[in-house]
């Protein structure tokens, strides 16, 4: 999966993942309006699969579709293979595999994730699945490692800058980076940071996050009672238009290849936030 073909921003969204034969029509003009205003890549958020992809796949003609992120142990690796393959031949070249290996409190199997993830690796490549058609969604550095030798790199979720540049670093210059950053279209500082905690919550109850932003130097009670003003003001982007874009420019610069922007407001995770992904595009310069 070359770099450009995903270009420099995309949008993450769990409103696009559905099974919802209802909202089918929706969710492709959705995908539509993305790749008309000029975003690289669809990363269709939460735990989601290969057939997911499919329906945003054909209701468009070029823009890139991914799993944000596919989990192990969910899916059998065969079963994975097979649906990539199926797509890949109707639509070369127009989906990625985003895999994960979700949290010891989320799955009832979770026991040792890397080497959980390095069999099912074996199992693609057994399966003829390409190595650069597929992220890892890594955190930690041995994921992170395995992402550059056995992926075309790294999708992280809910990270920093500073994460962004130690990805790098463990990635190298080759492997493609692309973190997540949640994107709040807000200037009032204490209305964006109570959607921020309201959103974060949840994932500081799981350590694979919390012990990330450990590593990163944040402490105790930066994890607590939704997130401090300093955690919150780093995974978040927030403010007026230079500020977010800013912000997102600091993933960039710190070693980012793409960027996954997922807005939040305060309406249900599966809402599609059609007007905010227009005035984003603008925002970051991805329109005309």
């Amino acid at each position: 999966m070359a770099k450009q073909n995903l270009g420099r921003y995309g949008i993450w969204s769990i409103g696009l993942r559905t099974e919802d034969p209802a909202r089918r029509g929706e969710v492709a003009e959705a995908a539509t309006e993305l790749e008309e205003l000029g975003f690289g890549a669809i990363w269709l958020g939460g735990s989601t699969s290969v057939d997911h992809a499919v329906p945003l796949v054909e209701a468009t003609s070029g823009i890139t579709v991914a799993t944000g992120i596919q989990s192990i142990w969910q899916h059998e690796a065969a079963e994975t293979a097979a649906r990539f393959a199926e797509l890949e031949a109707v639509h070369p070249g127009r989906f990625l595999l985003g895999l994960g290996v979700s949290h010891a409190k989320l799955v009832e199997q979770y026991r040792r994730p890397y080497a959980a993830m390095v069999a099912y690796l074996d199992a693609l490549d057994a399966a003829g699945v390409p190595a650069d058609r597929r992220v890892l969604a890594a955190l930690g550095p041995r994921m992170l490692r395995l992402s550059r030798d056995r992926a075309a790199g790294s999708h992280p979720y809910l990270v920093t800058p500073e994460h962004t540049a130690e990805a790098r670093e463990a990635l190298g210059s080759g492997a493609l980076l692309t973190p997540e950053l949640k994107v709040i279209l807000e200037p009032d500082a204490d209305r964006a940071r109570s959607v921020a905690r309201a959103h974060l919550a949840f994932y500081l109850t799981l350590p694979n996050y919390t012990n990330t932003f450990l590593r990163l130097g944040y402490t105790e009670p930066d994890l607590a009672d939704g997130g401090s003003d300093r955690l919150i003001d780093a995974v978040y982007a927030w403010g007026d238009d230079d500020r977010i874009r800013e912000r997102v420019d600091e993933f960039h610069a710190a070693g980012a290849d793409h960027v996954a922007l997922q807005v939040l407001d305060r309406r249900e995770d599966d809402a599609l936030p059609r007007k905010e992904w227009e005035r984003l595009a603008e925002v970051v310069g991805v329109t005309g």
